[in-house]
């Protein structure tokens, strides 16, 4: 099925269209919410999100960019709306346990952690907690580049970016984390 018939079909609200557009689509989508919200069922979670968004809002594409790219941009959007709610959520709970005189829980960790020998896994949820460091713009493009291999013109249209802005927003995000893990090395926390 073409993409203009797979547009068109899910448009007429041919189940068999939508079928086809989650098999093609369910593996990029999936992989662009973990890139971004680091957690698998969250991101199994989102994706079935994106594809219920895309087939509410159907009519409302235009064709102007590929299907991909506005499935990328649906996926970016519900992720980044997910880490802002959790954000809160995460913001209350431990105000709430402050006032409850409970210690935090990431401090323990991260006293183990700075202690031990850290496991692949460990230098993983590192990374990942480097990455989500960084502002949303640069994370958004260096997941999309390192996560998902997109060249920076594809992450220029499905950011609504210009292409320059789009190779500096990596740059930076680079250099961020590249000094970021260079302290967490000095420090010997890897």
């Amino acid at each position: 099925m073409s993409e203009s018939e797979l547009i068109n079909g899910i448009q007429t609200g041919d189940k068999r269209a939508f079928r086809a557009l989650v098999d093609n689509y369910q593996r990029m989508v999936v992989n662009t919410c973990f890139g971004i919200v680091h957690n698998q069922p969250d991101a199994e979670d989102l994706a079935q999100d994106v594809f219920l968004e895309v087939f509410r809002n159907s009519a409302q594409f235009r064709g102007d960019a590929k299907l991909s790219t506005w499935l990328y941009r649906i996926a970016v959007n519900r992720s980044l709306n997910h880490i802002r709610n959790n954000s809160r959520k995460k913001f209350w709970q431990s105000l709430e346990e402050t006032f409850k005189g409970g210690r935090n829980a990431s401090k323990e960790i991260s006293d183990y952690r700075t202690d031990q020998a850290i496991t692949e896994e460990q230098r993983r949820e590192l990374l990942h907690q480097v990455i989500d460091k960084l502002p949303e713009k640069q994370r958004v493009a260096f997941t999309l580049n390192k996560y998902e291999d997109l060249s920076y013109q594809q992450i220029a249209e499905i950011m609504e970016l210009s292409l320059a802005s789009v190779e500096s927003l990596i740059h930076r995000a680079k250099k961020s984390l590249q000094d970021q893990l260079y302290e967490c090395y000095k420090k010997k926390c890897i």
